[in-house]
């Protein structure tokens, strides 16, 4: 009996070990209990105290504060006008081989100190020209001093109509943003393009302009445009392009080919509208920004989509912008080139001459294209809208004397100040059309 009592109470004394962890763990839950209620709690990177707050999940659904993307675009919301600081453009100047000299002359005169330039001349020009534009580049004062242009040092393979065209244009976007932070606008063009005013002129009107306008030709391409037959579509080239599967070579061939067209079709997106226009354009450097960064996603998805879709220069910029919330209010249906097309159209339009000066001019359009190489009309241009008789347009940046043939442009002053002329009242004509109420009341549509 001694041997049975002595046994039950050592179990009841084993049993008793769980009272002490037992009565420490409703303590301790009791604190952290206490902490949260009365607000014990301070954030990690802040010095003040705040009160734990509990955020129901219906005012979660209702708020994009929460959100990393909402942050992100609040980063890139412009100013109406920054301040009283001038407008700085960024150009890209394409061209493929043998346009390196025309490349030079466009860049002399639209060449501004206060601007950046990249020139892209593709992979098809043999090495010795590409050599030769960059060292031409290098050698000259002018550039050295204010180290504005740069010669894109990777060529690449640009295919008419295809998206290597949009994927070096994006690739000069990036090396804009990586190099230079002060730049409002960017425009792209070729060495077919030409200016028809100078850039004081243009400067001087884009400085008094909201730097949230983005000038992108465009319209929708919906209903009876997506089915046009055949022979419509070689007249009207931009319709017929939704359905139609093409692959680029250019994205893997060292060589330049024709697109390859496959025999399948496919649907037409429900996720967002396809649009259309000119591949020019003078872009904001916050639209350009989303299309690099792109932060929903949304950029890089129409950019996959455009990967095997005809003329995609033509429409992907186009369908990111007007399917795009914070940016669609900002197109402005005109890419600011004077382009003469035949009647019918045809896939190109015609190339300008002589006969077409009067209604360039009349245009009030800053570029013009295109332009045969060393056509006549390009002296005419560089004598009476560019007073151009050096190296380069002259503007109120250029302090040189002129005497005995001397380059004006070739002491710098002061690139904020502009002599405008009268170009820039032809593109104020055409900016109050471009902007009227009933102008913008068609965006995206």
């Amino acid at each position: 009996m001694r041997k049975y009592v002595n046994s039950h109470s050592g179990r009841l004394f084993s049993d008793r070990r769980w009272i002490l962890p037992f009565y420490a763990s409703l303590l301790v839950s009791i604190m952290l209990l206490l902490t949260a209620v009365f607000g014990l709690f301070s954030y990690p990177y802040s010095e003040d105290r705040v009160q734990f707050d509990i955020v129901s999940v219906a005012k979660l659904e209702d708020s994009n504060e929460y959100f990393v993307e909402s942050d992100i675009k609040r980063t890139t919301e412009w100013n109406v006008v920054s301040g009283n600081e001038a407008p700085r453009l960024a150009y890209l100047i394409s061209g493929t081989k043998g346009d390196s000299q025309r490349m030079m002359r466009v860049l002399q005169a639209v060449y501004h100190p206060r601007n950046q330039y990249i020139l892209h001349l593709d992979l098809e020009a043999p090495p010795r020209e590409r050599l030769d534009l960059t060292m031409t580049v290098k050698g000259d004062p002018t550039f050295r001093e204010v180290e504005n242009v740069r010669v894109m040092a990777q060529s690449n393979l640009v295919t008419y109509k295809g998206p290597t065209m949009i994927a070096c244009t994006l690739q000069a976007i990036a090396i804009m943003l990586k190099e230079s932070l002060e730049w409002d606008w960017f425009i792209n063009l070729s060495a077919s393009d030409y200016p028809l005013m100078t850039q004081d002129d243009l400067l001087h009107t884009f400085a008094n302009l909201s730097r949230n306008l983005n000038f992108i030709e465009h319209n929708q391409i919906a209903g009876w445009k997506l089915f046009l037959v055949s022979s419509q579509q070689r007249s009207l080239g931009r319709q017929q392009r939704a359905k139609p599967i093409i692959v680029d070579p250019g994205l893997y061939l060292s060589k330049k080919s024709d697109l390859a067209l496959t025999s399948q079709r496919r649907s037409l997106p429900t996720t967002f509208k396809l649009f259309t226009g000119s591949a020019w354009v003078m872009l904001t450097r916050s639209f350009v920004e989303y299309c690099i960064w792109g932060w929903d996603n949304f950029p890089r998805t129409i950019l996959m989509y455009y990967t095997n879709f005809i003329s995609s220069p033509e429409g992907y910029f186009h369908t990111v912008i007007c399917n795009n919330q914070q940016f669609h209010n900002t197109a402005v249906s005109h890419d600011l080139h004077y382009i003469a097309w035949d009647n019918p159209p045809k896939q190109h339009p015609r190339t300008l001459s002589m006969k077409d000066f009067d209604k360039m001019v009349e245009s009030g359009a800053p570029f013009a294209r295109k332009f045969p190489k060393d056509d006549p009309v390009l002296d005419k241009i560089d004598k009476e809208l560019l007073h151009r008789s050096a190296q380069f347009a002259p503007g109120a940046w250029c302090i040189g004397s002129p005497d005995d043939g001397g380059d004006p442009c070739s002491r710098l002053g002061d690139d904020s100040v502009f002599r405008p002329g009268p170009g820039a009242k032809r593109l104020q004509e055409l900016l109050k059309i471009l902007l009227s109420e009933e102008a913008l009341s068609k965006q995206c549509s």
